[in-house]
């Protein structure tokens, strides 16, 4: 059963959907620099999913808790509360199921890390009883997964990365869907971004993250300036949950807004430079007036009566709602061969497919995979290309023994020249007739037939097969080293 929601529309006016229920078990990264309009989209896949998932947001900014009266989340403050507190606080949500706003806006950097890594791992160690579906999002990740520790101490680094480790790379076992966004893919720790198998990339304009970006779309680097360009609220899309093929989606109206608002232009006061120096300067060493320095901030709620209004979130009977418990997937050599072997065989039954490029078929091999809960380095783009060739010759399975000797003599021919001779050794290892121009040129990828002519003299001239013709007109092609030769080809 999938659980669409709608982000957006593609350039045409077409509805962009996020299936929920496949984001539960494979996650997502989004990426955009300041004003990208990364904010926006959180908000807006919040809202849409609000009533379908539990939530928990870790908001380092205090953006998202305008979702609170709308929406029934409960906010909060981790500055208000003791490190046993928020272990405490975490441990009842997950139990009862509530959608919260995590607000670290009132802390420090450092403080911000220990807070989340407290509350994380709370939401992470609950019991197995407890491992109900929830979204986690984290907004401004590469704060607490950085690269380098920066001004922080090591131990709050460590604690932060571990946390959003766990989140990533093991949360999924225990119900736990992160959604991860940053401004700068580079200061993202890798282990982190690496886990999802989703993405929606706004715009950047440094080369190393937009380089990053392509490389995680399945994009050619020389496509990786498209995405300086997006505008404010355009992202690009791929993954198992949104579409297998990059989509360009602009990000639909949400119903709530940030806190803060945005700041428009106000003009300077008016005042003559002269009465501005007096307002600044005068009696300076006798004002009194004391320095404003906010105190902590007193909480809404203390801890108990928080807990309390948790545990006033009605639980949802069992048998009333079936609990989704994604298991770890680990597959043996043998289960990612047949994976592969089965995801080869349905590209090659789509039309056209050999006259794509082979970067194109690639993203489209990785996003199948990521489907299939598999990663496309079980087979690299140099390996993909050759299987590839080998499939749409009606090769699935090259190990196979009564490939073997076909294969050896193939071995010398580069990539691109593989298909057309191995669909003709076929033919002469079944006997049967010898495959006609039309079909080598589909299986070579394309329309010209003096490019086929060129490729069969190619061929005789290495050595690697004989041209018959004989007085009827017919073809037939024999592969010396096999001792095999095809069937005329009927006229």
């Amino acid at each position: 059963m999938s659980a669409p929601i709608e982000i957006g529309v593609d350039p045409n006016g077409a509805p962009i959907t996020i299936d929920v229920e496949e984001l539960l078990a494979t996650r997502l990264l989004v990426q955009g620099n300041s004003g990208s309009g990364k904010s926006h989209l959180l908000r807006r896949i919040l809202e849409e999913s609000a009533g379908i998932v539990q939530q928990v947001v870790i908001d380092p900014e205090g953006d998202f808790v305008t979702l609170a009266e709308p929406f029934g989340h409960i906010v909060v403050d981790g500055a208000a509360y003791s490190a046993e507190e928020l272990a405490r606080l975490a441990q009842r949500i997950r139990k009862h199921r509530a959608s919260v706003v995590l607000a670290l806006d009132e802390l420090e950097i450092e403080a911000q890390m220990r807070a989340a890594a407290i509350f994380l791992s709370a939401l992470f160690d609950a019991p197995r009883e407890e491992w109900y579906p929830a979204l986690v999002v984290v907004d401004e990740a590469q704060m607490f997964a950085p690269v380098a520790s920066g001004e922080v101490s090591d131990e709050a680094r460590r604690l932060s990365l571990a946390a959003m480790t766990n989140l990533m790379c093991r949360g999924r076992k225990r119900g736990l869907a992160g959604i991860v966004a940053t401004q700068r893919l580079a200061k993202l720790a890798k282990n982190v971004a690496a886990e999802a198998s989703n993405f929606l990339m706004g715009r950047t304009f440094l080369d190393i993250d937009m380089a990053r970006a392509a490389d995680l779309l399945g994009m050619e680097r020389r496509q990786a300036e498209q995405i300086r360009d997006l505008a404010r609220g355009q992202f690009l899309g791929l993954g198992p949950a949104i579409s297998r093929r990059p989509v360009a989606v602009r990000i639909g109206s949400v119903r709530t807004g940030s806190r803060g608002g945005s700041h428009a232009l106000t003009p300077p006061p008016s005042a003559s430079p002269d009465d501005i120096h007096a307002l600044l300067h005068t009696d300076l060493h006798t004002d009194e007036t004391p320095i404003h320095r906010p105190a902590p901030p007193e909480p809404e709620f203390d801890a108990d009566e928080l807990m309390e209004r948790i545990a006033a979130v009605p639980l949802v009977p069992e048998e009333e709602e079936e609990v989704i418990q994604p298991q770890l997937f680990t597959p043996s050599r043998y289960e990612i061969d047949v994976a592969v072997n089965a995801i080869l065989a349905e590209m090659v039954a789509e039309e056209n497919c050999t006259f794509q490029s082979p970067a194109t078929l690639f993203q489209d091999f990785s996003v199948r995979c990521r489907m299939q809960r598999l990663t496309a380095g079980h087979v690299d783009m140099t390996q993909f290309r050759r299987r590839f060739a080998m499939a749409v010759a009606g090769i699935f399975n090259p190990e196979a023994a009564e490939w073997a000797e076909i294969l050896r003599v193939a071995k010398p021919l580069a990539d691109d020249l593989l298909a057309p001779f191995l669909l003709m050794a076929r033919a002469a290892r079944d006997d049967a007739p010898c495959p006609d121009d039309d079909e080598l040129a589909r299986i070579y990828g394309t329309n010209s037939p003096g490019r086929v002519r060129r490729l069969i003299e190619h061929y005789e001239k290495a050595g690697l097969i004989v041209v018959r013709t004989d007085f009827s007109g017919r073809r037939s092609v024999s592969i010396p080293e096999l001792g095999l030769a095809t069937a005329p080809l009927e006229v």
